[in-house]
């Protein structure tokens, strides 16, 4: 089997178009998960893998083929996987055990990794994705900002809204308020890295 590693795949339309994708190639995806594809096939051409990256390029995707590139997406896709898609009644969690447990590296080398490379902590980008998945819960209107608080894992709702406020620039309620979050809300693979 080959196995794919692809920047920017990080929700399930992704994964969809990303399978229509190499299916058109002709090649088999066994297994898709985000940022990765298993394919059936035993190996690559030169022309199958060039034909890979084009139609991933042309559909805003990249295929990952450095250690240290395809560790970052991981780093990156376990957080998005826990806070945009897992829904968990404890969100009471310890972060770098989480990530040093999946991806069996030190969490002191995982976070001076990403933030060499990316110019930003797993701290800070933990707290961009929570803050998106507030958005995206107020903009829905099912669960109030409490229920939000500890859906995401916040301590407090004062915890969260000033989190909120520091990205953002409203408070949670502002943003009810103006019932607008869709032109606040950013797409995942789009949320700027720093604060």
């Amino acid at each position: 089997m080959v196995t794919l590693h692809i920047k920017n795949m990080v929700c399930d339309r992704c994964k969809l178009v990303v399978t229509q994708e190499l299916t058109k190639l002709g090649l088999h995806p066994a297994k898709v998960t985000l940022g990765e594809v298993e394919l059936r096939e035993e190996s690559l051409t030169k022309e199958q893998q060039d034909a890979v990256d084009g139609a991933l390029t042309a559909v805003g995707f990249a295929r990952i083929d450095d250690r240290k590139g395809r560790l970052i997406e991981s780093i990156k896709n376990i957080i998005i996987e826990r806070i945009h898609h897992v829904d968990m009644i404890d969100r009471k969690f310890n972060w770098s055990d989480i990530l040093a447990e999946a991806l069996h590296h030190d969490y002191n080398s995982l976070s001076s990794l990403f933030s060499s490379v990316e110019g930003t902590t797993i701290e800070q980008y933990i707290i961009r994705q929570k803050i998106e998945r507030a958005k995206e819960l107020l903009f829905y209107d099912e669960l109030n900002l409490s229920e939000i608080a500890h859906k995401l894992g916040y301590s407090s709702v004062a915890h969260l809204s000033a989190q909120f406020k520091k990205i953002t620039g409203l408070s949670p309620s502002e943003l009810k308020k103006s019932r607008k979050a869709e032109d606040v809300r950013t797409p995942i693979d789009s949320l700027p890295l720093k604060t």
